[in-house]
Formats: C-alpha cells, sequence, structure tokens
C-alpha cells in the first residue's frame, strides 16, 4: 500500500471549495456563511492538534496512552451528547455508561476475535469511530425519549395508575427510542456501496489498496459500529428511564429534568 502525502498548499487549494459554500450562503442569504467559516477554521485547529497526539502516541506505541485517549475522547462525546438529552433527567451518567461501555466492549471484542492486534495504530481509529457513533446514536435515542416522556405525560400516568410499574409503561417509548438511535446507522450499512462509499473505503482506495481489502476492511467496521451502537443506545436508555421516576413508580413532574449545561 501507497502512503499517501499531503501538502499544506494541497489542503489551502481545496479551500476553493469553503469558498463556493459561503458564496452560496451569501446570494441565497442563508445566514450561514459565518457557521461555514468557523466550521473550517475549527476542523483545521481540531484536526491537526489531534494529529500530533496520534502520531505522539503511535511512535510511543504504549496502550496505556491509548487507554488514556479513549478515556478523554468518551467524556468529550458525554459531554456532547448530554446537550442533546437536556429534557431527560441526570442524563450524564447514564451517557458515560452507554459510551464507555459500547467502546471498551466492542474494542475488546474485535481484539479477543484477532481482527485488530492491540496496537495503537489500530485501536485509536477504531475506537474513534466507535466512540463517535455511539454518541451521536444516544444523543438521538435520549432525545427522542425525552421528547416522547414530556408529550404522553398522561398516557404514562394513566398506565401507572392501572397497576404497571415504569417499565411497562416506558416499554412502547423506549422502543421507539431505540429505533430512532439505531435507524441512521442500519440505514447507512444497508446502502453502502449503492449509494454512497464509506470513508475508510474511500481512503483506503485512495492510499493504494486493493478494492477487495477496502471492502473487507469496511465491512468489519460496519458490523463493529453496529455492534457498538446497539449497546450504547440500550445501555443509555436503560439507565437514563428511571430518572424519570420515584422509587415508588412515579413520574416525575416535567420542573424536575436537569437542563444541559
Amino acid at each position: 500500500m501507497n502512503a499517501i502525502d499531503v501538502s499544506l498548499a494541497e489542503v489551502a487549494a481545496a479551500l476553493v471549495l469553503v469558498a463556493v459554500a459561503i458564496a452560496i450562503s451569501l446570494r441565497e442569504r442563508a445566514g450561514v456563511e459565518g457557521d461555514i467559516g468557523v466550521a473550517a477554521v475549527r476542523a483545521f485547529v481540531q484536526l491537526t492538534a489531534v494529529g500530533y497526539v496520534i502520531k505522539l502516541i503511535f511512535d510511543e506505541d504504549r496502550l496505556v496512552f491509548v487507554f488514556a485517549l479513549i478515556a478523554v475522547m468518551v467524556l468529550i462525546a458525554t459531554f456532547t451528547a448530554r446537550r442533546r438529552a437536556a429534557k431527560v433527567p441526570g442524563a450524564f451518567a447514564p451517557l458515560l455508561a452507554g459510551i464507555a461501555l459500547a467502546a471498551a466492549s466492542t474494542l475488546a471484542a474485535v481484539v479477543a476475535l484477532g481482527v485488530f492486534d492491540p496496537e495503537a495504530r489500530y485501536l485509536v481509529p477504531v475506537g474513534g469511530m466507535v466512540i463517535g457513533n455511539s454518541m451521536t446514536a444516544a444523543a438521538v435515542a435520549l432525545n427522542r425519549l425525552g421528547d416522547e416522556v414530556s408529550s404522553s405525560g398522561r398516557e404514562i400516568e394513566a398506565t401507572l395508575s392501572l397497576g404497571a410499574t415504569a417499565a411497562q409503561a416506558m416499554r412502547p417509548i423506549l422502543r421507539r427510542s431505540l429505533r430512532s438511535g439505531m435507524i441512521p446507522l442500519i440505514d447507512q450499512t444497508k446502502t453502502t456501496g449503492i449509494i454512497a462509499f464509506p470513508g475508510i473505503m474511500v481512503g483506503m482506495l485512495l492510499a493504494g489498496a486493493q478494492p477487495v481489502d477496502a471492502v473487507r476492511l469496511q465491512l468489519i467496521l460496519l458490523y463493529t459500529l453496529l455492534g457498538a451502537v446497539s449497546v450504547s443506545v440500550l445501555v443509555s436508555m436503560a439507565l437514563a428511564y428511571r430518572n424519570f421516576f420515584t422509587p415508588a413508580h412515579q413520574l416525575h413532574e416535567p420542573a424536575a429534568a436537569t437542563p444541559a449545561s
């Protein structure tokens, strides 16, 4: 496989396309030109900084640094997801548990199965993909959960009054929230190779890998992400829904929800 050398001049040349996006926003008065500019600058700064950190970790090739980086990514992902779950009281702990367990279990599984070696060059990029997708899925699921509880309070209370437990009253809502969190990745997996080529596959092809090898690696990652997203969403919701209720299985008042900071 041939390495790709990308110069800063080539990166700067790609800014032409960012300028096109800004021009379209200005022409159509969409008002997002500032956001586009900020996004482009932040992407450059963040990715450059992360690139040097990853290079250091790869050079050291010590698992303790890998675990430290993954722990930091899990924390940042949890704080980011919590902002999307503003209507869920005490969402931080369930999100942290769900994302962390998804990352730990899937990385442990692929190493134990011999899919990847326990080395930084494998664990860091795969861990980043797992955490990012787990964060998004858990945030979407808990956001749906909060909206559903807010709009279905009377139905939930009616079910509770008939003798149902909190788990029984919430089961239909949990199912819908689970679907909301998982459907995006499921749809992406269904349409891979037909509508679009995933990033890993494109990167390998650009680097000169054989198409069959690129396809196989992409399949491994898609299957890994499906497992991780499932764990993240399930654990997050299983812990988060309890915060809507008192120990006596009574629904808290909406004001009891903790707003995102």
